[in-house]
């Protein structure tokens, strides 16, 4: 009797596994991560914007793991993920901090999801396209609660009693990664690369621990990119997993973000770099606003010596120069306006930073228009005597 309870014993305490601590570490440090790859290549870049297609095997294999780790509804997580893009920081997205408060994602970010799965208008509407076989709607649809049951048991088995605090750990990986970091963090704080119109950021460069969603205002920026990084230093694992699986043909990349290519400086802009201008404007803004930076520090000190300024007002003054105009405040204009009075420099490059983005805003106007706007702007960009525009200017003529 005494070695039928220690055998029960030593299997609630050790599963079948007898593994080590570190054994049991390493095992869910792997396993999240397989989960956090699935999200990010079959759920997110696959699904909800097609910018890959799946072999059956890997789709079959990440349909069954998310079915285990999340229970997540491939057609509901793409609606509602393609619904965010679509309604990015209103009121009807369905998960923005910028609408609901940093607090509310960052900790409620699941629930906000599965509030919105319910709402069969967004289903319908952006829940096309998904898979719809005998195994979606007989197993990971209608029993969608029960992968993460049989998970549950093969964590216990596995692991005794200590297997439960690795299965609860793989149950919040997600809601607190994704749904937590990406949709709250990655909408409030952090770098940005591009001027996008929501207010998306970069949380770290080196994409590792959440599949390189942290690069998450690149994404917004361009989504239907199947790779997340655009800088030299920034590293996207999700994108080096979907191209091994390119080499063995499991994968099937349809579109990435453009790059910029350039060619020798033209002195009459023309119909292919007017085109190259606005394929790149992502690029040609972020240059503009490095651009911009470097006015500020040569003319800083100016200021301070001009209208004396305090720090804190020209830090702030600095961070308005480098939004998108157009998403200024009515305060935040003033604000800037009256530090622009003071600096031809400034004021200058920010007015042709306006008029630059017209270009590519203007619907009713001919392309022949829109190239001879183009040289116009070059033309006195380069006769402005601001050599940081001037650069810029002759640089703008090089896009091919």
């Amino acid at each position: 009797m005494s070695t039928f309870i220690d055998t029960v014993v030593d299997f609630l305490s050790n599963g079948f596994t007898r593994a080590t601590g570190w054994q049991v570490f390493i095992f869910t440090m792997v396993v999240t991560h397989i989960t956090i790859a699935s999200v990010t290549i079959f759920l997110h870049r696959c699904q909800a914007h097609r910018a890959l297609d799946l072999h059956a095997i890997p789709s079959h294999f990440f349909r069954f793991w998310l079915w285990l780790t999340t229970g997540q509804v491939t057609k509901e997580w793409a609606a509602v993920h393609r619904k965010h893009h679509a309604k990015c920081e209103t009121e009807e997205d369905p998960h923005s901090p910028q609408t609901r408060g940093i607090k509310k994602v960052l900790t409620e970010g699941a629930e906000l999801y599965r509030i919105e799965s319910k709402n069969l208008e967004t289903i319908q509407k952006y829940g096309h396209g998904t898979p719809d076989d005998w195994m979606e709607r007989n197993v990971y649809t209608r029993f969608s609660w029960q992968g993460v049951a049989l998970m549950l048991i093969i964590d216990f088995l596995l692991f005794g009693v200590v297997g439960v605090t690795v299965w609860a750990v793989q149950m919040m990986w997600i809601p607190v990664t994704a749904a937590g970091i990406i949709n709250g963090i990655g909408h409030y704080w952090g770098y940005r690369n591009y001027d996008c119109v929501d207010a998306s950021t970069n949380i770290f460069p080196i994409g590792i621990l959440i599949g390189g969603e942290e690069l998450h205002n690149n994404h917004h920026t361009f989504g239907t990119s199947a790779k997340l990084s655009s800088k030299w230093y920034e590293f996207d694992i999700g994108w080096m997993y979907i191209r091994c699986m390119e080499t063995i043909g499991w994968a099937k990349v349809k579109k990435v973000a453009p790059e910029p290519k350039f060619a020798e400086l033209k002195s009459v802009i023309d119909m292919e770099t007017l085109q190259a201008v606005i394929t790149h404007r992502y690029d040609v803004m972020a240059k503009y606003t490095k651009s911009l930076r470097r006015t500020w520090r040569d003319e800083v000190a100016s200021l301070r010596e001009k209208a004396q300024f305090e720090a804190a007002r020209l830090k702030l003054t600095k961070k308005l120069l480098q939004r998108e105009p157009t998403k200024l405040e009515a305060p935040q204009k003033q604000q800037l306006s009256e530090v622009l009075a003071h600096s031809a420099a400034l004021k200058t490059m920010h007015e042709m930073r306006v008029e630059l983005g017209l270009i590519w805003e203007r619907s009713t106007v001919s392309r022949e228009q829109l190239v001879q706007q183009l040289q116009d702007w070059c033309t006195r960009a380069e006769a402005s005597g601001i050599q940081t525009l001037h650069d810029f200017s002759r640089r703008l003529r090089t896009y091919a």
